[in-house]
């Protein structure tokens, strides 16, 4: 998995190419932990480029929701294909993530 960030004044891309699994977890962790520890709040995770997510890469996403609200920051996710779309689905979280076609609409509806 490859990871990668802009800032777009005071929200974080966050973009993922590569499955989000528990075995390649590790740069997508620190690139988050990095960004919080710099006060960062609000977040949009790309994941144009997941072909599939994990148990382990759903519970970094909740995480991450739930430091960005201790910080009363908010997370989105752009561009979850089908089988992301089908994971979130399964496993009820599809409501729990406002998902977005487009970088530019995820950092509009932050602000």
């Amino acid at each position: 998995m490859k990871v990668s960030h802009e800032s777009y004044e005071d929200v974080t891309v966050v973009a993922v190419k590569g499955e989000i699994t528990l075995d390649e977890i590790s740069p997508l962790k620190q690139l988050l932990d990095e960004q919080l520890a710099r006060d960062a709040r609000d977040f949009v995770l790309d994941l144009t480029e997941v072909p599939f997510i994990d148990s382990a890469g759903l519970e970094s996403m909740l995480w991450l929701q739930d430091q960005a609200g201790e910080k009363l920051g908010q997370v989105r996710i752009v561009g979850p294909d089908e089988n992301v779309r089908k994971i979130l689905e399964i496993t009820r979280l599809q409501h729990d993530f406002d998902a977005h076609e487009d970088i530019d609409s995820a950092i509009k509806s932050l602000r």
